[in-house]
């Protein structure tokens, strides 16, 4: 059986290599547990998706373009074949650091809301 271990990320249409290690958080209705008294209740709150993957710099490439701000679509590409969309995602620091000496690793974040999960 198969499981996961090469996770493909496009952004914006453009397909970034990332290394081995790629996170996904997807996000939906969250309970957070409220205590009074002696009970536990839960009380609900909307939780964001959250993706990281780290790329790294290379030569001839326009680190300008890879670091767009604003809004757009976000696919997360498994091996396993998953497909998770978001329409609504966004890098959320400002200027990722580029590492020299390993390749220029950039570690990307990107926000976003509910994903569309696609399973092929």
């Amino acid at each position: 059986m198969q499981t996961l271990g090469i996770v493909d990320i496009v952004w914006k249409g453009r397909t970034i290599p990332v290394e081995k290690g790629a996170k996904l958080r997807l996000g939906g209705i969250k309970n957070n547990a409220v205590t009074y008294g002696r009970g536990v209740a839960r009380a609900q709150e909307f939780q964001g998706s959250e993706v990281t993957a780290t790329t790294n710099l290379e030569k001839g490439q326009s680190l300008v373009s890879l670091l767009d701000h604003e809004e757009g679509e976000l696919q997360v590409v498994c091996d396993t074949g998953q497909t998770y969309v978001f329409e609504d995602a966004f890098l959320v620091d400002d200027k990722p650091e580029a590492t020299g000496g390993e390749g220029g690793k950039i570690e990307l974040k990107w926000a976003a809301g509910e994903a569309q999960e696609i399973i092929g």
